[in-house]
């Protein structure tokens, strides 16, 4: 028979908190390319801001879904809350940059537009939720042996 295993309460806030953590990092870490990229003297590669900033972008959709699957069945209902939502969050808005972001890119502002619109929608939401899993009072969680 082996011992019950104990989720602490630090563990189950870490959680709740990661998929937003990781989705803001990679949100700014992408904007900072950008900039270093439009930062770049050589105009004869235009290309190269989007270049330098969407793989951290395509790197972290692709990763997020693991992330995602391996909180989605969390033993503490609250913990699947905040990382459904997160989800919604990220998901909903790279599907919608991904069908109108060139059209975006269009208007006055171009591609600092479309950064500005994603960093707009996903972190402060994100930082809030981030903030809010943080004041909730979490508990240790037991889970019987076999779970």
């Amino acid at each position: 028979m082996t011992a019950p295993r104990v989720l602490t309460a630090a563990a189950c806030r870490r959680s709740a908190q990661l998929f937003n953590w990781l989705a803001v990092g990679t949100t700014l870490l992408s904007i900072a390319l950008f900039s270093v990229g439009q930062m770049l003297p050589n105009k004869k590669m235009a290309f190269l801001p989007m270049a330098m900033s969407l793989p951290p972008i395509m790197i972290w959709l692709a990763a997020s879904i693991f992330v995602y699957a391996s909180i989605a069945h969390h033993p503490d209902a609250r913990v699947r809350h905040y990382n459904k939502w997160a989800g919604y969050r990220y998901y909903g808005l790279v599907g919608f940059m991904t069908i109108f972001a060139n059209d975006l890119a269009h208007l006055p502002g171009g591609w600092w537009l479309v950064w500005g619109v994603f960093f707009l929608v996903l972190v402060p939401w994100s930082l809030w939720d981030i903030w809010r899993a943080g004041r909730e009072d979490w508990h240790d969680i037991t889970l019987e042996a076999g779970t």
